[in-house]
């Protein structure tokens, strides 16, 4: 296990104003991304540091799913998307760059691009279509 007190110091995720939080249980909070890829991209963000989602535990897994599911009803009342893409950076290799656990829950619109299909698949160029 790493020691992780330094990162806790600096972690723009262990300690969220009260006016960044929309939806909350006991084990988890969910923000706005402050750097959306869509109108509504939000964040499911665990209260606990941890890393990863395969460090987290299975009732913080459940809690973050919960948050998932209420992010999606307030999105469709105030957005109204047509689809979303849910996803997880897990290591750098994989492009995360806060390493605090974090869902995305990105909205998506027709025609916000020529073709989504593959979509998650796209996180590596060239590999979306099949």
């Amino acid at each position: 296990m790493v020691d992780l007190t330094d990162d806790r110091r600096i972690c723009p995720f262990c300690t969220p104003a009260p006016s960044d939080i929309l939806l909350a249980n006991d084990l988890a909070y969910a923000r706005f991304d402050l750097y959306p890829v869509s109108p509504g991209h939000l964040l499911a963000i665990p209260f606990r540091h941890v890393a990863s989602f395969f460090e987290a535990t299975a009732t913080e897994q459940a809690a973050l799913l919960s948050l998932v599911h209420d992010a999606r009803r307030l999105l469709d009342g105030q957005y109204a998307p047509d689809g979303y893409n849910i996803g997880v950076n897990v290591g750098a290799a994989a492009g995360q760059s806060v390493m605090h656990l974090h869902l995305h829950v990105i909205p998506r619109y027709a025609g916000d691009m020529d073709d989504p299909k593959g979509g998650v698949r796209g996180v590596i160029p060239g590999r979306r279509g099949y």
